[in-house]
C-alpha cells in the first residue's frame, strides 16, 4: 500500500501559526517544504471569507508550483454558525441556506482564480452540512443539486463528514449524520463524493473501533474518495480539552498527546477505506514548535508512522 502515499495531502493551516500570527517569511518557507516531503502531492488550505486571511495576492504568488490543493471553508462555516444559528447548506431556514450558498459561490470564484492566477490547481473542495444541531436532509439535497451545477474548474466536490449532532454527548460541529449525508448525495443525483476525517468521527462515536465501522460503511457506498488521518483524545492534554477537534497527532508520533489514533486503528482504517483516491494528514504543531524545521519535523514524524503502517498492511 505504500504507493497510496503518492496521493497524500497535508493540511497546511493546522500546522502553521501564520493564519493567526501572520509571518509571510515563515509561511513562504513552510508551504514548499511541506510539498517536498515524500509522498505529499499538495495541501489542504482554508477559505476564510477569501483565499487567504491576510493576503490573497501573496498566497497566489507563493503557493507551490504544481501543488494539488484541497480547499476547505470549514473555519468560515464555523465562524458564520457562531453568529447565525440558521446558517448552512442543510438549513431548513431558506435565508440561512441562501447565505451559505452565496458564500460557496464566492469559494467557487476563488477556486477558478487559483487555476488562473497561480501555478497550483484545486483538486477538491469540501462541503459541510451545517447548521449546527438543526440540519436537515431535504434542504441539503436542494443545495447539492444547485452547487454541483456551478463552475468549479474541474475540482471534485466532497462532503466532509464532521461529528453529527447527538443527544448522548456534547458535539463539536453538530452537523448531519453520515447516513443522512449519503442519502442526500444519492438523492441529489450529482457528481459528489464523501470524505472522512478520523478525528472528527471519533469525536462523534467516542469509540475508535466504531470509526473503523463508519469508514467501512462509507466505503461500501462507493462514494468514499478520501480519508484524513487526524486524532482526538478522551482526556485533556497538551493539545487541548478532551474530545476537542484539535487535530491531534498519531499516538506513536507523540505518545503524550493522548491521541486515540494508534497504529492498529490506522491499519484498520486503511483496510476498510480500500482504494480511495486521496489520503490526508491533518495534525497540529507541537506546543513547543517554533521554527519551520520544527513544523516540518512534526509533519514528517506523523507521515513516517502512516508510511510504516501502510508498508505493513
Amino acid at each position: 500500500m505504500t504507493e497510496s502515499l503518492a496521493a497524500l495531502l497535508v493540511s497546511s493551516y493546522a500546522v502553521s501559526p501564520a493564519h493567526t500570527t501572520w509571518d509571510p517569511d515563515l509561511e513562504g518557507e513552510l508551504l514548499p517544504a511541506l510539498c517536498a516531503l515524500p509522498g505529499v502531492v499538495g495541501l489542504e488550505v482554508p477559505w476564510m471569507g477569501r483565499l487567504h486571511p491576510h493576503d490573497p495576492e501573496w498566497f497566489l504568488s507563493h503557493v507551490p508550483a504544481g501543488a494539488e490543493l484541497a480547499v476547505t471553508p470549514l473555519p468560515w462555516v464555523m465562524k458564520r454558525c457562531g453568529t447565525d444559528a440558521r446558517y448552512g447548506i442543510a438549513s431548513p431556514d431558506d435565508e440561512g441556506r441562501r447565505a451559505a450558498l452565496d458564500d460557496l459561490r464566492a469559494v467557487a470564484g476563488d477556486v477558478r482564480r487559483i487555476g488562473a492566477e497561480s501555478d497550483a490547481s484545486v483538486t477538491l473542495v469540501a462541503l459541510h452540512t451545517a447548521p449546527q444541531g438543526n440540519a436537515a436532509r431535504s434542504p441539503l439535497v436542494e443545495s447539492l443539486a444547485e452547487i454541483s451545477q456551478w463552475d468549479w474548474a474541474g475540482a471534485q466536490l466532497v462532503i466532509e463528514h464532521c461529528d453529527a449532532a447527538t443527544a448522548s454527548h456534547a458535539w463539536q460541529k453538530g452537523f448531519l449524520s453520515l447516513d443522512e449525508e449519503i442519502g442526500a448525495i444519492l438523492a441529489a443525483d450529482a457528481s459528489l463524493a464523501l470524505w472522512l476525517n478520523w478525528g472528527r468521527s471519533v469525536i462523534e462515536t467516542r469509540d475508535a473501533d466504531a470509526v473503523t465501522e463508519q469508514i467501512a460503511r462509507a466505503a461500501a457506498t462507493g462514494l468514499l474518495s478520501g480519508l484524513t488521518f487526524s486524532g482526538s483524545a478522551a482526556v485533556d492534554g497538551p493539545y487541548g480539552s478532551a474530545w476537542a477537534d484539535g487535530h491531534l497527532p498519531l499516538a506513536t508520533a507523540d505518545p503524550e498527546s493522548g491521541s486515540l489514533l494508534d497504529d492498529a486503528h490506522v491499519a484498520a482504517a486503511l483496510a476498510e477505506a480500500g482504494g480511495v483516491e486521496r489520503f490526508g494528514l491533518k495534525v497540529s504543531r507541537r506546543p513547543c514548535d517554533r521554527t519551520v524545521q520544527d513544523l516540518i519535523r512534526t509533519v514528517a514524524d506523523n507521515l513516517d508512522v502512516v508510511r510504516a503502517v501502510m508498508a505493513a498492511v
